[in-house]
């Protein structure tokens, strides 16, 4: 299915939103995402880009297509900032020629037509109020004419008829004041303005807010580098990105930033790539090791060879399911969607309807109130609030997972992550470092220390034969303290228990009890050996392996795999928010539980078939919890697909992240307590933006319409009802930015 990404500048509000969706998914075939915070649409299916910008342009909003995200951003960022500095010059324009009218209204001057004088002053100020109608409120007439062409409405709708009302009664009244009772003869040139520069001040500060949501992308999208030195036949050359190829090698000088995923050549250093896994300490690449675009380069000096393409790399990917995120709707946000579709045709009718009957039932002058509700009801009725509501806490919320080190994939992960009260968490990769290491070597036969180190010698030389995780750790142990190896004369893998063979004419065996018992090993007295060895070692989470020479035990090697260092606070963290935490594993009980009992489980499922590992998923849903799982490996993908929010560690396979919600870059388990603290933050943020913006419509139009006038004897002005209208979205927009510095 091809993905087409459309930029709309003229998209202001829940309605333009509802609009666009319903124009793209009418057509077969096409599921549409549109981001009102970022102005962007998401196109999936069977259309090309000439059809969507076609329907586009036929539901009343052209679009350009963004092509490269990192020049669209750019482009997008220097927009904002014109359109910013437009929006407060004409605000500035409009307040200046408003506020004096209004002051001269407010200090007991005359606003009345009453005299030849005063409708020539006021119908001088009609033709001036004219001209800024035009310059600094012709954006919402535009806005307006391209929504009547697509016989729809819109925010501008509102704008313009309430604007255009007040200042079109007022220049009747100048013209032909005769035409008017004597008490109706009053001119609102003043309202038309100040509503013109209060919106436009609204909307200047909303652009200015709303950059700092995108703030996550937009650094992402400034670790994409644009060149990269080449290593060619000609000697090095400095070349742009889309000029390079797989296979090509590419040369890391100090404190550059890596072009394009690949793998180490030649060389070694440390590489900050605290940008993509939130990890502040430098990671060591030698020889053999991958680089992710995007990482700074310590003072080492490397030679890399690109593996993957410009869109293929980890952190193209990682931005293209951030943005992905950005633009998914939450359930919470859809009853403010059906609401914004139907909301400007009912607004206008209710401005209508409460006009009528203040100019028919109302207290004198008629005509006069039933203007000021008009316009006031058309005014502070935009749904500019409620469109912003939802998608501006997604933007930040997933901006700040993105800065975490956590990559959502929809914004629903993060509405079910809320509720999250059980975390289950697979043990090795996940509360583990998932690399095994040696703690104990133990000799069983006194030697001294050259007979060790040939012993060990001997050990690492067999096990450098074997591709079992624990003959690694064995060899790596090993050479910390030796330079070289001797040579093997043979060697056998026995399946399931471990190796034997010879090294300097000696025969060597390796393994497990079940192999020394297969054997015949015995201690250096003649003794069996003792099961209860194993167990003992298990008990402490710990791998024994038994090394015997000539038939005689000589050693044994203990072996685990390390607990993360965070991995206790982390669940501590969990446990105190009151989420139940369990150990799944498929490791055997022994083992499973020593390492529980370290980072504070009470709770353990031990081995545990992969298979097993959904049930027991599904089984935790069926006793009523909503639940988390978190793990890395390709057994873990039916669990993770059958949680309500699935967690895949980043170091972890891609069947894992794929079947994920939720993909951590960052190793730290405390990172899940986060998310987690997070989502919950998001979900009442947004509460917060949806009651505010619900109470501001639900209580501004009545108050607009003047069902408080019989207690105050007064109406609500239409230049307080553009006031609010700003204010309110610039309140969702900060709001929505309290996110960005949420303790978690």
């Amino acid at each position: 299915m091809a993905q087409i990404r459309l930029y709309v500048a003229n998209m202001n509000c829940a309605g333009c939103v509802a609009k666009i969706e319903k124009a793209l998914v009418a057509q077969e075939g096409v599921e549409a995402r549109v981001n009102l915070a970022d102005k962007q649409v998401t196109v999936d299916g069977n259309m090309n880009v000439d059809t969507a910008l076609a329907v586009m342009a036929n539901a009343g909003f052209p679009a350009q297509v963004v092509v490269d995200a990192k020049a669209a951003a750019e482009e997008k960022r220097i927009a904002d900032a014109a359109e910013y500095r437009l929006r407060m010059r004409q605000a500035i324009a409009a307040l200046a020629v408003g506020m004096p009218m209004m002051l001269w209204g407010l200090l007991g001057g005359e606003m009345m037509i009453n005299s030849p004088s005063m409708q020539l002053g006021w119908g001088i100020m009609g033709l001036v109020t004219l001209a800024l109608l035009v310059t600094t409120g012709g954006h919402f007439y535009q806005g307006m004419w391209r929504a009547l062409k697509a016989k729809t409405t819109n925010m501008d709708t509102l704008i313009v008829l309430g604007t255009t009302t007040a200042w079109a009664y007022s220049m009747l009244v100048v013209i032909m004041p005769s035409a008017f009772p004597m008490e109706t003869r009053h001119v609102y040139f003043e309202a038309s303005v100040m509503i013109l520069g209060l919106i436009n001040l609204g909307h200047g500060f909303e652009l200015k807010a709303r950059g700092k949501t995108s703030e996550a992308v937009q650094r992402l999208l400034g670790l994409q580098s644009t060149t990269a030195i080449r290593i060619s036949d000609k000697g090095d050359e400095q070349v742009e990105i889309s000029q390079l190829k797989l296979g090509d090698k590419l040369r890391l000088r100090p404190g550059d930033r890596v072009a394009l995923d690949g793998v180490v050549e030649t060389g070694q250093s440390l590489l900050d790539e605290a940008m993509l896994t939130g990890e502040p300490i430098p990671v060591l690449k030698n020889r053999g090791d991958s680089l992710s675009a995007g990482t700074v380069n310590g003072n080492g000096s490397l030679v890399y060879r690109v593996t993957a393409g410009q869109q293929d790399t980890r952190l193209a990917k990682i931005i293209a399911l951030v943005q992905q995120a950005q633009t998914s709707k939450l359930p919470i946000g859809r009853l403010a969607d059906k609401i914004s579709a139907v909301f400007v045709p009912t607004v206008v009718i209710i401005a209508v309807v409460a006009a009528a009957i203040w100019y028919f039932v109302g207290p004198a002058p008629a005509l006069s109130h039933a203007l000021v509700v008009l316009t006031s009801v058309l005014i502070i009725a935009c749904p500019c609030a409620l469109g912003l509501a939802t998608p501006m806490s997604i933007m930040v919320a997933v901006g700040r997972a993105a800065q975490m080190g956590v990559l959502v994939k929809n914004g629903e992960a993060l509405q079910t992550a809320s509720k999250v009260d059980c975390v289950v968490l697979d043990k090795t990769g996940t509360v583990t470092l998932g690399k095994p290491q040696v703690t104990d070597f133990t000799l069983v036969q006194t030697l001294d220390n050259a007979e060790k180190t040939q012993l060990l010698g001997a050990i690492a030389s067999l096990e450098q034969h074997s591709e079992h995780p624990l003959a690694s750790a064995i060899v790596n142990y090993a050479k910390e303290s030796l330079s070289q190896l001797p040579d093997t004369q043979s060697f056998i893998n026995h399946q399931g228990k471990g190796i034997t063979g010879e090294v300097d004419s000696v025969h060597f065996a390796i393994g497990n009890l079940a192999l020394m018992t297969e054997l015949d090993i015995v201690n250096p007295d003649g003794s069996a050996l003792d099961p209860q060895a194993t167990l003992s070692f298990a008990n402490q989470g710990k791998t024994p392996i038994y090394v015997a020479r000539a038939g005689t035990l000589v050693a044994t090697i203990a072996l685990a795999d390390p607990i993360k260092p965070d991995a206790k606070a982390a669940i501590a963290a969990m446990l105190q928010s009151g989420i139940r935490v369990v150990l799944l594993t498929g490791d055997n009980p022994q083992t499973a539980q020593a390492v529980a009992n370290q980072v504070g489980i009470s709770e353990v499922i031990a081995s545990v078939l992969p298979e097993q590992k959904q049930q027991h998923v599904k089984d935790l849903q069926k006793q009523g919890h909503v639940v988390a799982m978190v793990g890395d490996g390709i057994n873990d993908a039916p669990a993770l697909m059958s949680a309500d929010v699935g967690i895949a560690m980043g170091s972890g396979t891609e069947v894992a992240i794929e079947s994920a919600d939720m993909t951590l870059l960052s190793p730290q388990l405390i990172v899940i307590a986060h998310i987690l603290a997070l989502s919950r933050a998001t979900i009442t943020n947004i509460k917060q933006n949806l009651f505010g913006a619900f109470v501001y419509n639900s209580l501004g139009i009545p108050i607009a319409a003047g069902v408080l006038y019989p207690l105050t004897g007064m109406l609500l002005s239409p230049v307080i009802a553009g006031a609010a209208m700003a204010l309110s979205s610039l309140t969702v927009v900060t709001n929505a930015n309290r996110l960005r510095r949420q303790k978690l």
